[in-house]
Formats: C-alpha cells, structure tokens, sequence
C-alpha cells in the first residue's frame, strides 16, 4: 500500500487507538447499557435518550434495525432480498443512518448523509449536477441506488432527503445481495421511506442557508384501526433561493404518501412520491482534459459558470411491498415499483487552456427520459437438522430501463476566465444528436437474477455460514441518436451464476469476526466525450471482493474494522483507435475502520476512516499498470461529535471535522488534487412550548471558507471545487 505521510498515521493512530479501547473496555463489556444506567440515576440531566439494540428486533424482515448515538446510527440495515440486518450477525459491513441525524444535521440531499462515512466519498456528475458516489473506490451513480431494497425507484441524479426514514450504506461488492446494477461495485446505498409511527406526528419546520435559500416542511402521521395497524405518512417540502455560490440558484419540491399495514400476519406497504430539482446558472465541473497541469483554486464562492446554465430534474416514483407469514418460520414476500423522470438542461463547462485561468466555453443541451421497472418476489424461512439451524430464502428479481435521449452541441466557443468570469452569450446549437423535442430510445437494459441463500448456524448459532448464489443475466441494447436503430455492434448479453459466502464467529455476545467473497455482475460503463463511441454502454463487467474483519457491538458504543480487496475491468479510451472500451483492470485494497457510541455520558462520537490502494493493472501495453485510478484518495476521514452542554438542559454543541488525502485527476497520474480539510460547527437546542417540542438548529459548514477540488469523475475530465462556507439555520415545532 502507498506510504501515508505522518499526519495521516496520526489519524490512523487515534482511530486504532479508539477502535481498540471499545473493544476491551470492561466497563462496557459488563454493563451493554450503561448509558442508561446513568440516565436512570439522573433523569433530569438531559433530554437526551440513546437507543440500545432492541431483544424484540426480528431480522430479515422489514423491521428497522435499533439506532444509536441519540437515534442518529443504526449497527446495520438491509441486505437486499435478505431484509434488515443487525451487522454483528452477517459477513458483511453495513450501517443506517436515520432520519434524526438528517434532521439534526439540516441534510437537504443525500450527500450530507453519506458525508458522515469515511468509505463514501461524493462526486459530482459527469458535466451535470447528478450526485455520485464513490465507494471503497468504485462509483455508485445515484440512480442505481434502493428504495427498500428495489432497485430502478428512487428519482435520478439528485435525491431530497424530506421523505427518507433510513440512509443504509452497505460496503462492498453485492451481487448476491441487491442484484446487478450499471455500478455500485464498492457499495450499496439503500433508502428506507418514512412511515407512521406510533405516537402521532405534526412536525412543521422553517429553514434558511446562505445565502437567500428558505424552505419549509411539513411531515404529519397517524396510526389508526383497534391495534393501530394502518399507518399514513405525507411529507412535503419546497425550498428555493440563491446558494452560497455566487449567482446560484436552486429549487427543491418533493410530495410523498406513506401508506403501510401491520397485521399479525400481513404487512404490506405503498410509497408514492414527486421529486423536482432545479439548477439555475449553477457551477458545474473545470474542463482539464487540455491542460497538463491543476489550475490554482478559484476563491470559494467563485462561479465560473453563466446564467443560461441550467437543469430540470423531474420525477414521479412509487412502489409496493407485502409480506407474509405462512406459519411463524415461513414468510413469502414482495415488492414491485418504478419510476418516470425527465431531464432537460444546458450544461457548460469552462475548458481550461492557460495556468492565469484563460478557458473556452461552449454549450450542451440534453433532453432525456428515463423509464424503469423493477420487482421482487421469494420465500424466506428457518428450521434445524440435528443441531445445525438454517435460514434459507429463495427468490427472484428483474429490472428494466429505457432511456430516450437526445442532444444538440454548439461546435463553437467563447473565451472566458476561471478567476475572473463575465457574462458570455449563449451560443447556437449547431450539432444535434437526435431531436431535442422529441428523443428516441438510445438504450435498453434489462436485469434478472434467481437468488439462493442458507446461513447455517452452529454452536447455538456463535458461528454462521452463510453460502449462496445468484443466477445473473444482463441484457444490454444501444440505439443510434434519432433513428432509434439498433447498434448490432454493441449489443451484450451475459448469464452467469455470481456466488457469495461469508463467514462469521462470535467468542463473545459483544464481538464477532467474519470474511467474505462476494462478486459484482453489471453492465460495462457508458463510453466518455472524446471516445468515438460515445454514450455506448461497453459489454459486461465482472467484478469479484474478499474481505476479512471484526465488529464490536457493546449498546452504546460499536464499531468495525475491515480489510478487503476489489477487482473489477475498467474503462479507457483506446490511444491508437479513440475507441472506449474494457481495457484495464482497477484493484483496490484497503482499510475501513469506524467507531460510534456514547463513551462519556452526554458525549457521541462518530469516526471512520478509509485508506485505500486504488492500483491499475492488465493496461493495454502496461501503459498505466502501477498507477493509482482517477479521483480515489489513499486516506479520507471524518470525526464528528455531540456534546450536551450541562448546564442548559437541551442544549447541544456539534463539530465534525472531514480530511481527504491527495487524489490522481488522469491515468497516467501525472495530475494530481491537493489534499483537504473541512471543519463543521453548530448547535441544537431543544425546548418545550406549550408540552411540545420546539427545536433550533444553528450550523455554520466550511467554517474556515478553505477553497480547494473536492474531486474529480473518473474520466479525469472535470474537476469540482468543494462548497464554501454556508450558513445554515432551522427551526422545527411538533403540534
């Protein structure tokens, strides 16, 4: 692995040094709730209450896994068709954050969730505003992730957090579990929808960040029926204004309906939703592809972009889930649902071509439609021979998307600056790919898999197996830009069985060792700008992980710590031929380390930290062989903490601290992003008016204003400058 300068060992140090006291701490050993033991001795202390996992918890259903740290972290989620899982019984490293730390944390999109967590790093789209993610190293796009295990739901590219229950990020590769996806060989992102609970809700809130954005929600529920059983659940939200971002605006609206049914042997569940996003003169990514060199960062509000930039971002989502209990070991269940979005933008990029920020500027209109479908359907149950017991679930999933898309180009730029931006026309499209108006299909993909699983228990289950496999298919179909004819020539189809095994043993009650292989099946990625096969989706990637770790679960506090390694065929542009295709292997090994819990009373932590080894092989002609891959850093943290500041009863200090170590910006690494550090602060204050609960929330983010690139897509073509300071402050009345 790549030698870490000696602050980052400082970081490794601390975090090991942490993970290690968990570990042994005999006073947590001895005594799982702690934390509430204190509490019963001084309940006037604090307003606080920290959730301890829960003996009534059944896992594989849909049932939330507990949480902890105030309700903020959940020590698990859901693992695809498997259902919800507390992590210190299955091979794998997953964790939930829930919709408190959303709320505490004034999280509008779902990268201020996942910015929590050290193993995903955010990246901007390729030249548009989509969120993406990267972890353990490997790009997660933001369509691909789950709405309650189902893939092809959620809304594309950008996703309000207004209607999200549970934020559950599942590291690794994950076949066996969720399915082939077009990417997500690193990880899983699944979301859990809001739904009723039992005391009833009417939570009106306010809000306002920097540097004119103001928005207001509403989230409202109820339970009725003898026992409760019927649950609605409506969110709305509409936030709009400029950004902290010179001349940036945006606009957020969302509408969802959470309906759900518990009977004693019946649980079915409706989620519907409406989701727009909208960009206005927004910054988007530094064009560096001409230049050998990293341009100086602009200052931090800076934006190099114009005011005919923009994009519209609408979807309408929905989906269906049921389960079922045959006798009180068996369950069969389902689950259905879809998604329609639209996409219209002009998208412009400064294209650097001097070190003093001299760049061209052109233009880019996309008009895209996406239309997908997926289902679920399987049996789960347990039963023993002899001493050995076995939970079992068989099942079967498919998915299909079509896009319809077209652009136009402007072959022609204008002259602009980087540091020093004036207002530039937009210029004529001159160049289209199909009709703007009226798009055609350009690509179809369609995913099915028949998944096989047993975790057989030994020992009084202090040792579990788990083996399985998955019949994967994907089928994928380009189409020429306005004909709509197929391109015989990039059409893939591929079936194969991708096995999963994991192992995990438990000495204690409190800690458990585990190791896995797991593989990744999916769609080869889509051929970049500058690639004489553009927008082609190139074959079908097989990606394979091996991981070993340990996990610490003691009530209030927990952890891990993993070591694995991912290989998975990576896409170049062929030099001699432009063609971009499946030419090089990326192997990534790394260390995931993350500690959470309340060690002192009335003080939370939450720390991870990730390095990486993001090593190139099997190049054509070695050419990048030994080189580390485009935009993953050696060394990413993120420290954060709670305090409860004692003398004023509900009032809480807040601070999270994030560094990212230096990234490569092309293959042959020759251009490299600095490293950076972010430091957060704010604070929560809670009070009753009139019986209810009146919160404020005060957080500055950046608080130095650093300036710095966040990051780089994996192309090595655009370069992002990370957010500048932003204040932000909210105020939330339950009735």
């Amino acid at each position: 692995m790549a030698t870490l300068s000696s602050h980052q060992n400082g970081f490794k140090l601390t975090l090991l040094a942490a993970f290690i006291a968990a570990v042994t701490a005999p006073a947590w050993a001895a005594n799982s709730d702690g934390s509430a033991a204190k509490k019963a001795e001084n309940p006037e202390d604090t307003m606080t209450v920290v959730a301890t996992p829960d003996e009534s918890f059944k896992a594989g259903g849909d049932q939330l896994v507990p949480a902890y740290l105030d309700g903020q972290v959940a020590n698990g989620g859901r693992l695809g068709m498997l259902g919800e899982q507390e992590a210190k019984n299955v091979p794998f490293n997953v964790i939930g954050y829930t919709s408190k730390m959303i709320q505490d944390q004034q999280a509008t999109t779902l990268k201020d969730v996942v910015a929590n967590d050290a193993s995903v790093q955010n990246v901007q789209g390729y030249g548009n505003f989509a969120e993406t993610y990267r972890i353990r190293g490997f790009d997660l796009d933001g369509d691909d992730m789950t709405l309650g295990g189902l893939p092809g739901v959620m809304p594309r590219q950008v996703v309000s957090t207004q209607m999200i229950d549970r934020v559950e990020v599942f590291k690794g590769s994950n076949a066996l579990i969720n399915g082939s996806a077009s990417s997500g060989v690193g990880g899983m992102i699944n979301l859990e929808p809001k739904h009723a609970e039992e005391i009833p809700l009417t939570r009106l809130g306010v809000d306002y960040t920097s540097s004119s954005q103001v928005g207001t929600t509403l989230d409202t529920g109820r339970r009725f029926g003898d026992n409760n059983q019927w649950g609605v659940r409506v969110n709305l939200m509409h936030r709009e204004g400029e950004t902290a971002v010179d001349n940036e605006k945006r606009r957020a609206t969302l509408a969802s309906l959470g309906l759900d049914y518990r009977g004693d042997k019946l649980r079915t569940s409706l989620d519907l939703g409406y989701q727009k996003q909208a960009y206005h003169g927004g910054r988007l990514g530094v064009n560096i592809s001409g230049v050998d060199f990293i341009p100086e960062v602009p200052r931090a509000t800076s934006n190099y972009s114009q005011d005919w930039v923009y994009s519209d971002l609408e979807s309408e989502f929905g989906m269906a889930r049921a389960e079922y209990d045959i006798t009180p070991d068996w369950t069969i269940y389902g689950a259905t649902g879809g998604q329609h979005s639209h996409e219209t933008g002009a998208y412009a990029s400064p294209k650097l071509t001097d070190a003093d920020g001299s760049a061209t500027i052109g233009r880019m209109d996309t008009n895209k439609i996406v239309d997908a479908f997926s289902g679920m359907a399987g049996i789960r149950g347990k039963f023993d021979t002899g001493v050995v017991s076995h939970s079992v679930n068989v099942g079967y999933a498919a998915q299909t998307k079509r896009e319809k898309t077209a652009y136009g180009m402007a072959l022609t730029s204008s002259a602009t600056n980087i540091y020093n931006t004036t207002a530039v026309a937009a210029p004529a499209n001159t160049f289209f790919g199909g009709d703007l108006d009226d798009p055609r299909p350009t690509s179809r993909i369609r995913t099915e898999g028949l998944l096989l699983s047993d975790t057989l228990g030994f020992v009084d289950d202090k040792i579990l197996l788990t083996v399985g496999a998955r019949h994967q298919k994907v089928v994928v179909r380009n189409y020429a830009y306005g004909t709509a004819a197929e391109d015989t020539d990039a059409r893939f189809t591929q079936s194969r069985w991708t096995p999963g095994y994991g192992l995990v043993v438990k000495p204690w009650e409190t800690v458990s060792f585990y190791a896995n292989h797991i593989e990744a099946l999916q769609p080869g990625e889509t051929a970049s700008t500058g690639a004489v096969n553009v927008g082609q989706v190139t074959g079908i990637s097989l990606s394979k992980q091996n991981e070993i770790g340990m996990k610490v679960d003691y009530g209030n506090i927990g952890g891990s710590l993993a070591l694995f390694e991912i290989k998975k065929p990576k896409g170049i542009i062929n030099q001699q031929t432009n063609v971009f295709g499946l030419y090089g292997e990326q192997r990534n090994r790394g260390v995931e380390l993350n500690v959470f819990g309340e060690p002192l009373y009335g003080v939370r932590l939450n720390g991870s930290a990730t390095w990486l080894d993001p090593e190139m092989s099997k190049t054509e002609g070695g050419a990048y062989d030994g080189k580390n891959a485009v935009g993953v850093a050696n060394f990413y943290t993120v420290l954060s903490a709670e305090y409860d500041i004692k003398p004023v009863e509900g009032l809480t200090a807040l601070a999270r601290l994030t560094h990212s170590g230096s990234q490569y910006a092309n293959e042959a690494n020759t251009k490299k992003l600095d490293s950076y550090t972010t430091l957060d602060l704010g604070m929560r204050y809670r009070m009753k008016v009139q019986q209810n609960e009146l919160t404020w929330r005060l957080a500055v983010e950046n608080v130095t204003n650093e300036k710095y690139w966040s990051g780089v897509e994996s192309y090595g073509t655009y370069i992002y400058q990370g957010d500048p300071r932003e204040l932000k402050l909210s105020l939330s009345y339950d009735f």
